[in-house]
């Protein structure tokens, strides 16, 4: 028997090489996988330049003996921080940095948000009035420090004299200690309330008005809806205005500098600063950067300790704030 006709095999192709892949092409993918990374990149660059390399530069001279005439010295290791921490005017600095903190960011974020409030209402000449509390804000540091230096003088102040009008005695509000604070945060408070006061004001206006209506309808006046809509909707204006009043609080230096015409922060360091004190040890009579370092550093490690505990006290708060209700399922009357 024969076979069956075998077919013909199909001719073998050629092997058939990669095409190349044009220039512009890659250009292309280039250009989608790096620009993200360089449209963000003069952020990166300039915290590099200006935040990460002088804070990393002062714990290099934190650890040396580096004086301003003489220059860098050995290597010390801790002994600039061991000698800040033996330091009674590093205390009385620590303590008053806080007491100062305390008595202008709690006054400071309450008066803002009242103040908000008021603006946020239907007032006439609205641009004026939110203009008119952003004032202080512009106005030189050097000159508001000038002004309530002499209005809180111990002799003929505008403070004492209208205590005297009352019948009362006249303060020491640069001598003693918890005057000279109060002095101090009243100058913080008049600059920087109205900056809080139209990042509030902002926050209120994008409450959806649809919450006011609602507790209209329900009989709610005023200060319920103050307390139940607006202070629940600023959770987090507030968590962002407290952080940042932190932050500046604990690093202020021009109020305090220029509350007397010495800038020494008292006879008996009454309101000296921990930056004041940065500056005593690096310019001051002592000379020594190591030291004004070690504080500096010092300084940041309190700032991010408190941070921390925002953050966590934040988080908490926001997370208890997010819980939804459990649903309660309603019965159908007939």
């Amino acid at each position: 028997m024969q076979s069956p006709p075998q077919a013909p095999r199909a001719k073998s192709s050629p092997d058939r090489r990669p095409t190349r892949i044009a220039f512009s092409q890659r250009l292309g993918r280039w250009d989608v996988k790096v620009s993200p990374y360089l449209y963000i990149s003069p952020f990166f660059i300039l915290f590099a330049i200006t935040g990460l390399f002088p804070l990393l530069y002062t714990g290099y001279i934190s650890v040396h003996q580096w004086h301003t005439l003489g220059g860098q010295g050995d290597f010390v290791g801790l002994e600039n921080f061991a000698a800040v921490l033996d330091q009674t005017s590093f205390w009385k600095a620590l303590r008053n940095t806080f007491s100062i903190f305390l008595l202008s960011s709690v006054p400071q974020v309450i008066a803002a948000i009242i103040i908000a409030a008021i603006l946020n209402a239907n007032l006439r000449a609205k641009t004026f009035w939110r203009m008119g509390v952003l004032l202080p804000y512009i106005v030189a540091p050097i000159a508001v420090g000038l002004i309530f230096g002499r209005i809180f003088a111990d002799q003929y102040g505008l403070a004492n004299g209208l205590l005297d009008l009352l019948g009362m005695g006249p303060i020491r509000w640069h001598s003693d200690v918890i005057p000279s604070h109060f002095a101090i945060a009243t100058m913080v408070n008049f600059r920087w309330t109205g900056y809080n006061t139209l990042i509030f004001l902002a926050a209120m206006q994008a409450i959806p008005s649809d919450l006011y209506e609602a507790a209209i309808i329900d009989g709610a006046g005023r200060l319920r809806q103050f307390f139940s809509i607006t202070i629940p909707q600023l959770r987090a204006t507030i968590i962002f205005v407290v952080i940042t009043s932190t932050i500046g609080g604990l690093q202020i230096f021009d109020e305090a500098r220029a509350f007397d015409t010495q800038g020494t922060g008292g006879a008996d360091k009454q309101w000296l600063t921990l930056t004041m004190y940065i500056h005593e040890l690096g310019w001051g009579n002592q000379l020594n950067f190591g030291r004004a370092a070690a504080v500096a550093w010092l300084l940041f490690l309190i700032i991010v300790v408190i941070g921390i505990i925002n953050f966590f006290i934040t988080s908490k708060i926001s997370t208890s704030g997010s819980r939804t209700p459990k649903k309660v399922k309603k019965g159908v009357k007939r």
